[in-house]
């Protein structure tokens, strides 16, 4: 199943056509993800951003543990492969849901926390005042990198405009006032939060870099990465390998839109695994003699942290609504941090 493209450029230029609002709205409950293109985010953008990130995922291992912060719960700098845990594998009533899959769609079984590294940066101004303050942490920057800083917040700061455009046109067609979600979205503590899967080392196929879970923040977007293998499941429990065109941005729901639409948006479960299609990248690389890191440029747009989450508007009607209770953002996030093993030593 190919998703279907939505082309953000009408609404840039002032023309918000709400048939087009309701199949942003209609898609992200469906499928919970949809395929953008946003003229502003290029795709010379994503390239330099791969490279760069290609370039220090390929550093020494001692290198890159300078960038951890793992009292800082991993929220800013880098988390090394092998310590966060897919949701699948401590969720014990998420493991019941999955045996119940008919075999074609159950997702591929972790063995171990994931064989990913992620590097967070944070998007965005800081609020002055917060009871969150650790999830608002000072950047780390890699030495060696001048390009580091102003990379990582052009490419950053692009996607996040991207998805203002879609939280907007998303409220319009879910029947809510067009800001409902992008005020709450200001000071979010938004993360640009690449991946990398070093395929020299772990390039078999069915291998997991990330196993099945849901994002916790509210919507995430990712550039096309070079190598493929995201798997994501549709609200009827259908299996789909994603394949993002040339020039495309893939958004995904997550858990703070779920809440805020009392459950009438689910967040979207998915895991990226070496598929087929990444073996036969992987030898393609391997020819032209290209990085092997498989880098995910993806950001985690979030709700402000001392915003409240809570089903808005007519959604507080509906039947599952009660099962959302109000809550700060930040509060909810580091309950979801303690289960993931991100929470770190305090």
């Amino acid at each position: 199943m190919d998703l279907p493209v939505i082309d953000l450029s009408p609404c840039l230029s002032g023309k918000w056509d709400p048939h087009l609002c309701a199949e942003v709205s209609r898609t992200l409950r469906e499928t919970g993800a949809l395929l953008v293109q946003d003229p502003r985010c290029t795709v010379q953008d994503n390239d330099r951003f791969i490279d760069m990130m290609e370039r220090y995922f390929s550093q020494p291992h001692h290198f890159k543990l300078l960038h951890e912060r793992p009292h800082l719960h991993y929220q800013v700098g880098v988390t090394p492969e092998r310590v966060e845990v897919p949701r699948s594998l401590v969720d014990e009533e998420m493991q019941e849901k999955l045996k119940a899959m008919p075999k074609e769609h159950q997702p591929h079984t972790p063995v171990g926390p994931d064989l990913k590294w992620r590097y967070f940066w944070r998007i965005g101004p800081r609020p002055s005042i917060t009871r969150f303050q650790e999830l608002n942490a000072e950047p780390v920057i890699p030495e060696g990198f001048s390009e580091w800083k102003e990379t990582m917040d052009s490419w950053g700061y692009k996607m996040i405009a991207a998805i203002e455009v879609v939280a907007e046109m998303a409220a319009i067609g879910f029947g809510l006032p067009k800001d409902a979600f992008t005020s709450l979205m200001k000071l979010g503590p938004h993360l640009l939060a690449p991946t990398g899967s070093d395929l020299e080392k772990y390039g078999q196929e069915g291998t997991v870099f990330a196993g099945y879970h849901y994002d916790l923040n509210f919507l995430t977007i990712h550039g096309r990465s070079r190598f493929p293998g995201l798997n994501i499941w549709l609200r009827n429990g259908q299996k789909v390998e994603v394949k993002v065109p040339i020039g495309c941005l893939l958004i995904q729901t997550g858990k703070q839109i779920e809440w805020l639409t009392g459950g009438d948006c689910i967040a979207g479960m998915h895991e990226v695994v070496a598929t087929k299609r990444t073996v036969d990248a992987i030898t393609l690389a391997q020819e032209q003699n290209r990085s092997l890191w498989r880098v995910s440029s993806t950001l985690f747009a979030h709700i402000a942290s001392d915003a409240v989450l809570k089903p808005l508007g007519h959604f507080a009607e509906l039947p599952l609504a009660s099962k959302y209770p109000p809550m700060c953002a930040g509060e909810y996030v580091e309950q979801e941090l303690a289960v993931i093993n991100l929470k770190g030593n305090n």
